[in-house]
């Protein structure tokens, strides 16, 4: 069973999208830097703000990849099992990667699972019953472990300081002193982008606070700003779990008792299951947000920080009027 340490963690600079499954692959490393991989491109923006380049930081998802069902080319899987460190964001969210993780992971190499480090919530809860903190250290995944934390900013602020403490841990060449000053000054702007949301959302009266998405994804994020989250397509934490014509229908009832006026897509996904759902219902838009990948480098989702920043824009546009 996959053993996943639960040491603090951070990482470092350079940012090297790895190509997806059978695609060719960039070079993975030097021979003068420690290399920490990391599998999803969310937590290696992430990593990268808090290193400064004493290491180069190898993410293995590219934008756009669904991370339940990306697979790693034989020279990815290579990276992740001859990494000095590997950073994953657990609770089964790597579904494609377990099997990688855990070989890495049996040959030595130091893994760190981001969502270890915070308090999380069970799949399709609406944030408002309490949960023990995340436990994984006998190798057993949780069943049932809502593993998209990072839609709440305030939880990756908490994580940020266990991914430095992590990295500090594990990596002899990085400097501490500056990886610990990083990671304080990335808390700040996560902590002014939570206050920036906070302050969007109360745009929209709490009636309206109701969102359907096309997978459980947006749970963390509903919790921190006060959400009910009714319905969704996909009714599960995966995009590989698919939704029935009945429990299609059900949501269109659900849609139509509750007033919701807006369906929350993802952009990397497709949306015509949520464009059948609009037209079944009537009178819904459907609005993209960014799930599960950052954006490519020249949108509005560019980073995490834009990321999150964006998908709180268009939910306020959305909803407050």
């Amino acid at each position: 069973m996959l053993q996943i340490r639960h040491t603090p963690v951070l990482v470092a600079a350079v940012v090297l999208f790895a190509s997806a499954c059978g695609a060719e692959d960039p070079e993975l490393g030097t021979e003068n830097q420690p290399t920490v991989v990391v599998t999803t491109n969310i937590l290696g923006d992430v990593v990268t703000n808090l290193t400064g380049g004493t290491v180069k930081v190898v993410e293995i998802m590219p934008v756009g990849a669904d991370p339940h069902d990306f697979r790693a080319s034989a020279r990815q899987a290579d990276a992740m099992r001859s990494a000095d460190a590997l950073i994953v964001n657990g609770a089964g969210f790597e579904e494609g990667l377990l099997d990688v993780i855990e070989g890495a992971e049996i040959d030595g190499v130091a893994v760190f699972e981001a969502i270890g480090a915070v308090t999380p919530i069970a799949l399709g809860d609406d944030g408002h019953d309490d949960h023990d903190a995340y436990e994984n250290h006998n190798g057993h995944e949780q069943e049932g472990i809502d593993p998209h934390f990072f839609t709440d900013p305030a939880r990756m602020a908490v994580a940020v300081h266990a991914i430095a403490d992590f990295l500090i841990d594990e990596i002899d060449e990085i400097d501490a002193v500056a990886v610990k000053s990083a990671a304080e000054a990335y808390q700040a702007e996560l902590e002014a982008l939570d206050e920036e949301i906070a302050n969007l959302i109360a745009l929209i009266p709490q009636a309206r606070r109701v969102l359907v998405t096309n997978h459980e994804v947006f749970g963390y994020f509903a919790e921190r700003y006060g959400f009910d989250v009714v319905g969704a397509i996909i009714p599960g934490g995966s995009t590989t779990d698919g939704a029935s014509a009945g429990a299609l229908a059900a949501l269109a009832e659900t849609i139509r008792g509750a007033g919701v006026t807006v369906i929350f897509a993802d952009v990397s996904s497709p949306t015509d299951l949520a464009q059948t759902l609009a037209t079944e219902v009537g009178d819904i838009e459907v609005v993209t947000l960014y799930s599960e990948s950052l954006g490519e480098a020249n949108s509005d989702g560019a980073t995490y920080l834009d990321m999150i920043r964006a998908n709180a824009e268009r939910i306020a546009a959305a909803l407050a009027s």
